[in-house]
């Protein structure tokens, strides 16, 4: 009983220990760690009683100290050298590699072909001639070539190892067979017969070789390894040997050149494949460009409008279906045109419904999705509207016109002929990518937020632009989109990235758009979106190119559709390389005849590269007062284009200039005038905040009405500027311009103000916009083109050597009837100069503030107001309201040198 009582006391015991399990583990981790410093304490303590006395007397350790110091000098000294020699130039080096090189050459062939004495000579003739045997002779010339070689191909490093792998083979071999046609001495023979054989080299290349197999199978393998050397060194395949052979022949003129023969043939093959295919068939091959600068310009741009296509030279069966190679084949044509050409691939959405795997740019990834929410995602169909690219899989329209196409060569005075600039000025940039793996890592993060949100969506596919990638998604049944925009933050905050834009829904598809920016960004050129619309045949001189929107294609818009434009953004945000851009592109693709143009640059130095172009109508205009001026000389100029519009019965520009080229219309009798074409006329202002700070009612009654008359008339306005605010794009400014391209604003009001909805606050500059054309419902984002200054200066150069500017006196030549109350001021010269700097100092024009101030009365100061008005000092009279100033302080010493009849200083 006694002994039971203990035992039952030791399962408690067991079990309060078991909930602190864990508590007990740390306990005895940290004895274990206070154990085993003692023990680390005793083992430090073990090596402090070793030293005895030495044996030697510190003789050992002192050799050894001296030793260890000496080298670590020498080691020293070898590294600095050789940190030196990395801070040499490579071209450096590899000369002082060559020239080392001809220096042994020079050593050696004093020690082989001359019996040079002393050291250096006893050296040579034991390595080289003891290494080589009789073909010792050889070695400085073998040494010169590799010398030469790094002197004339400094540039192809990747080589050496080859060669020299190449060079060994060839060496062993050759000595090898040198050796066993010597009589295969041995080194019982002497060292001597071994040298006047093949050497050492040839001696261990050849020995094992006979004694293991004999001489019948050592010397076609040496001459194998020979051949291989050979074939080496001269990077030849051995499929290859036969047309090396024939090619060295015909160089010698042993063997007859077939090759011209041959290309007849496959010249008349081809013609003959050509004319059976198919039209649209024949017109998906390159374009390439005849233009002949030393031939007839007429003949040769004729020929480069022509475009003839040329196919791929082998024939396929048409017949037979197309298996995986064959579209395989044809998407890596379809790429290499585009790399070619400049022309973009197919807009493709990656399909991420089905478990596929897709490679593209080497990247390959199987995404697997369930069945229930899988779902084909067809590939976005580009407008024709949209990117100006007609259906190539139809016949060409005949031509019937027997005039010239609008963009090709047109006489414009006398015998001057001008040539439009050559699409090889402007750099190519070839087809960006369609998918990467930052874009599976962003599928991924958005499949997750889903996930842990408990929202029934799947992104089914997306499509990569060079900016930003959209994302599409497709909700579950009875799902809201609301769900999916009220996690804006939180997709942002996985994706890391603030710039996230939700499009609810993405226009003609049931999916909601998450637009987040790239990781990669791309580079889009003007060259390759212009060749595009050349590629097109799409002649019209006011195409101008955009950029490449979200789905890969590139944005082309028509100006004279537009038919108007505003573009706004803040600085840094792309609205200058826009410009440049349009600029361009007008010079490019159209003649002075096609397009004239005025440009008003505020800045001074934004438009200053396009100075003295054969399309300004006027010099470019910098003076804001100017530039009120030219707006009320383009409202005239459409006045007279309306009036000829009227009096010959036709309602557009086009149809009345086509009517002159057809030689439709007569002036009436006793008119002396001759009838002349209206070319386009492209107003841009750069800067269109300064220019209502100046002037402001009479620059938006000018843009008003051109904006509201001008389409017809030919005449199209472009205002660009960095402040969108309602009192720089005013009400009505914003109801007759209809086209907005904006670019990154600094706040929502901005984006309200330019495209009248939210958006152009999320852009992330560079060149990102919101391009809204007229009679689209939600604007496209896309990416500005980009040109740099050199191609500019290339395509400016050009439009210069062509042809000299011709200006128009009248343009800045205002004529609005001034308001002349008195023509001789008489005495109160002195009181209205005193108005008038009162006026412009306090910018404040006032009535009741003359009467104040001067302490005149109310007639003399309205009198003095009325003098003031007729000098354009202050603008009319509104009312109960002060009049507007229209002189800036800086300006007050001209506006009293003008009242007093002085200079203008």
């Amino acid at each position: 009983m006694a002994s039971r009582q203990p035992a039952a006391k030791k399962p408690p015991a067991k079990k309060a220990v078991a909930p602190t399990k864990a508590p007990a583990k740390k306990a005895p981790a940290k004895k274990a760690a206070v154990r085993k410093a003692p023990a680390r304490k005793v083992a430090a303590k073990k090596p402090a009683p070793k030293p005895a006395p030495s044996p030697t007397g510190g003789v050992y350790r002192l050799v050894r100290a001296l030793w260890l110091g000496v080298a670590h000098a020498v080691g020293a000294m070898f590294r600095g050298i050789g940190q030196g020699a990395k801070g040499l130039d490579p071209a450096h080096r590899k000369d002082g590699l060559a020239l080392l090189l001809l220096g042994l050459a020079l050593i050696v062939a004093a020690g082989t072909w001359s019996n040079l004495r002393g050291p250096v000579g006893d050296l040579v003739e034991m390595l080289v001639t003891g290494a080589f045997g009789r073909l010792d002779l050889l070695v400085p010339i073998l040494l010169a070539l590799i010398a030469v070689r790094f002197i004339r191909h400094p540039e192809k490093p990747e080589a050496n190892g080859r060669i020299v792998i190449g060079l060994s083979a060839l060496v062993i071999g050759v000595l090898g067979q040198v050796h066993i046609a010597c009589g295969a001495p041995a080194r019982s023979d002497g060292m001597q017969a071994i040298r006047d054989a093949g050497g050492l080299i040839g001696w261990s290349a050849a020995t094992p070789l006979t004694y293991t197999m004999g001489d019948v199978l050592a010397v076609p393998l040496l001459v194998l390894l020979t051949v291989f050397g050979l074939l080496v060194v001269t990077a030849t395949p051995v499929n290859a040997i036969p047309q090396r052979l024939r090619l060295l022949g015909v160089r010698l003129g042993i063997v007859h050149d077939a090759e011209e023969g041959l290309a007849e043939d496959d010249e008349r093959y081809d013609e003959q494949w050509r004319e059976a295919l198919p039209p649209g068939a024949r017109r998906r091959g390159p374009a390439p460009t005849g233009y002949d600068p030393d031939g007839d310009e007429q003949e040769a741009l004729s020929k480069r409008r022509s475009r003839p296509r040329r196919s791929v030279v082998q024939q396929p069966d048409l017949n037979r279906p197309m298996d995986a190679v064959d579209v395989a084949a044809a998407a890596a044509a379809a790429l290499d045109g585009a790399v070619l050409h400049g022309m973009p691939p197919s807009p493709l959405v990656a399909d991420l419904t089905q478990g596929v795997t897709v490679e593209r740019d080497g990247y390959e990834e199987t995404t697997p999705v369930p069945a229930a929410r899988a779902k084909a995602v067809k590939p976005p169909r580009k407008e024709a509207s949209k990117a100006g690219v007609p259906d190539l899989t139809k016949a060409p329209p005949a031509e019937t016109r027997d005039l010239p196409a609008r963009a090709e060569q047109l006489q414009l005075s006398g015998d001057i002929t001008y040539s439009l600039p050559s699409l090889d000025l402007l750099e190519r940039g070839g087809p960006g990518k369609t998918r990467s793996a930052a874009n599976d890592a962003v599928v991924a993060s958005l499949s997750n937020v889903f996930m842990e949100f408990k929202v029934d969506a799947a992104v089914t596919g997306f499509t990569r632009g060079p900016t930003v990638t959209r994302y599409e998604v497709e909700l579950g049944p009875a799902v809201k989109v609301e769900r999916i925009t009220a996690l804006t933050k939180n997709i942002a905050y996985a994706v890391a990235s603030p710039d996230v834009r939700i499009i609810s829904p993405i226009p003609g598809k049931s999916a909601v758009g998450i637009e987040i920016p790239n990781t990669d960004r791309e580079m889009v050129n003007l060259g390759d979106v212009l060749r595009l619309a050349d590629a097109a045949e799409d002649d019209h001189p006011m195409l101008v190119a955009l950029g490449k929107d979200v789905e890969g294609g590139y944005v082309m818009a028509n100006l004279a559709r537009m038919p108007h434009m505003l573009v706004a953004g803040a600085t840094g945000s792309g609205k200058s390389s826009c410009i440049n851009c349009l600029i361009t592109s007008v010079m490019v693709r159209a003649t002075p005849e096609d397009v004239r143009m005025v440009l008003v640059d505020p800045k001074r130095v934004e438009l200053t590269a396009y100075e003295g172009i054969p399309h300004l109508i006027t010099p470019i205009i910098t003076n804001p007062k100017r530039a009120a001026e030219a707006l009320q000389w383009v409202v005239r100029e459409m006045d007279l284009r309306y009036d000829d519009l009227a009096a010959f019965g036709y309602r557009h520009i086009d149809d009345f200039n086509q009517a002159i080229r057809d030689g439709k219309l007569k002036t009436p009798e006793g008119s002396e005038r001759e009838l002349k074409t209206y070319p386009y006329l492209l107003v841009i202002v750069d800067e269109l905040a300064d220019l209502m700070m100046v002037a402001p009612r009479d620059v938006e009654d000018s843009i008003v009405r051109i904006t509201q008359l001008a389409r017809a008339a030919g005449i199209h306005l472009v205002l660009a500027t960095q402040r969108p605010s309602v009192d720089v794009v005013t009400g009505l400014i914003k109801a007759n311009v209809p086209s907005r391209l904006a670019f990154a604003t600094s706040s929502l009001a901005d984006s309200r103000v330019i495209l009248d909805q939210p958006g152009a606050e999320k852009l992330i500059g560079k060149g990102d916009g919101l391009f809204l054309p007229m009679g689209a419902n939600k604007p496209t984002r896309m990416q500005g083109a980009f040109v740099t200054e050199d191609e500019v200066e290339a395509v400016v150069r050009h439009c210069k050597d062509q042809m000299a500017p011709v200006f128009r006196d009248d343009v800045t030549v205002g004529t609005k009837q001034k308001k002349e109350i008195d023509e001789d001021i008489g005495d109160d010269l002195d009181l209205l100069c005193q108005a008038a700097e009162l006026v412009v100092s306090t910018q404040f024009g006032s009535t009741s503030m003359l009467q104040r101030k001067l302490r005149v009365g109310f007639a003399k100061a309205g009198r003095l107001m009325d003098l003031m008005e007729s000098r354009n000092i202050v603008g009319p009279s509104e009312g109960s309201k002060a009049r507007d100033v229209l002189v800036k302080a800086d300006e007050l010493d001209g506006v009293l040198a003008v009242i007093r009849g002085e200079a203008t200083p």
